[in-house]
């Protein structure tokens, strides 16, 4: 996330606990909103304080200046606390406790003994650490994750943000060939081609910040989606394919294509894993395999042959590079070799590794 957030213009301050702290205006929300395609979410900080009792808590939340971004009949409420080494712990009477510091505060500024609340939502986000509290506005709403081409209520193994940070973690790019073998739902492919086009990730969704004239102007948001759509490669030329062995899936990975506005640049097929082929050198298998929490339980020599599959499908291309995310602890034995490198990633609730097995590069082409 740090080289995109480079990449809009920003200078990184800070890096910790998951959060990159960086300084923008108004138009940074709005663009940090739209391209960015690894990042949950997108906070603006109102400030920062110590408190070691309730009473420090209240007073350091009614000290922010809270009617520089709220408006007077703004609808605001604590959407979540968290704690981590403090003293103040209970996460109920901290939003709690927040509320009420934040209606005394607004009260006084606007002159109101009662706040309407009708207007637009302003939610609040607090983190609790070592005793030091930060405060944010939650300028995205619902999860970055949710770009908008996967129907509601349709879970799928993998998240959009974390398969383009898994693409992102690898070298490929748009003119190198990249299969997933294991597409489900087609989120993987989908990202790599909405890279590869240069469509912004939130182009097709709304933010909660696009309703706080107050602080974001709408003609912000217009520029900026604007700019993003004239920056989109109709005639971007790769070579992306998803295979999975359900007819659902692929039939749902098309539809969730379309949507997204990729279908025409991904080749969705179903196959099985051991059918994998392909003429061509140095290209990318990166993908999501089942593993035991996907797969029925006990089913341990399910995953031991699928896995080994996959790593004789692999040793069948040339020179090419696989990447995979799995929770399965036999996957490198399984595969029939350690990988070069792997790292640590958590998936929702579990903890899983991206296995990285390089091939050759392609010899540089001479001018």
């Amino acid at each position: 996330m740090k080289r995109e957030i480079v990449a809009l213009g920003y200078e990184i301050k800070s890096v910790s606990d998951g959060r990159i702290t960086y300084e923008g205006d108004s138009e940074a929300v709005a663009l940090s909103n739209i391209h960015l395609r690894t990042a949950e979410r997108v906070y603006i900080e109102v400030g920062n304080f110590p408190a070691l009792t309730f009473d420090d808590f209240f007073e350091g939340i009614k000290a922010l200046p809270w009617e520089d971004y709220i408006k007077k009949n703004g609808r605001f409420w604590v959407t979540k606390a968290s704690s981590v080494d403090s003293k103040l712990f209970s996460p109920s009477d901290l939003q709690s406790l927040a509320k009420k510091a934040m209606a005394v505060r607004l009260g006084e500024k606007f002159g109101l003994n009662w706040l309407p609340e009708d207007g637009e939502d302003y939610p609040v986000r607090i983190f609790l650490k070592k005793d030091n509290v930060s405060v944010y506005l939650d300028t995205t709403g619902p999860s970055l994750h949710k770009r908008g081409y996967r129907l509601s209520g349709v879970k799928a193994p993998i998240e959009e943000t974390l398969a383009a940070a898994l693409i992102m973690l690898t070298p490929w790019h748009a003119d190198r060939i990249l299969v997933d073998p294991f597409c489900g739902s087609g989120t993987i492919p989908i990202e790599a081609a909405m890279i590869a086009m240069n469509i912004a990730p939130g182009l097709s969704r709304s933010f909660t910040a696009e309703g706080w004239d107050n602080l974001v102007p709408q003609k912000i948001w217009k520029e900026a989606r604007a700019e993003a759509r004239s920056n989109i490669r109709f005639d971007a030329k790769t070579d992306i394919q998803g295979y999975d062995i359900s007819d659902d899936a692929i039939r749902t990975a098309r539809e969730n294509a379309d949507r997204a506005g990729v279908l025409d640049i991904i080749h969705f097929q179903r196959r099985e894993v051991r059918d994998l082929r392909h003429p061509k050198k140095y290209g990318f298998i990166i993908t999501n395999p089942p593993y035991g929490e996907r797969l029925s339980k006990g089913d341990d020599e399910g995953l031991r042959t699928l896995y080994r599959t996959l790593g004789d499908s692999y040793r069948r291309l040339s020179d090419w590079s696989l990447f995979f995310i799995t929770s399965y602890p036999d996957a490198q034995e399984c595969i029939g070799r350690r990988a070069d490198k792997n790292r640590k990633i958590k998936n929702g609730d579990l903890t899983t590794y991206l296995y990285e097995y390089m091939g050759a590069k392609p010899p540089r082409s001479r001018t």
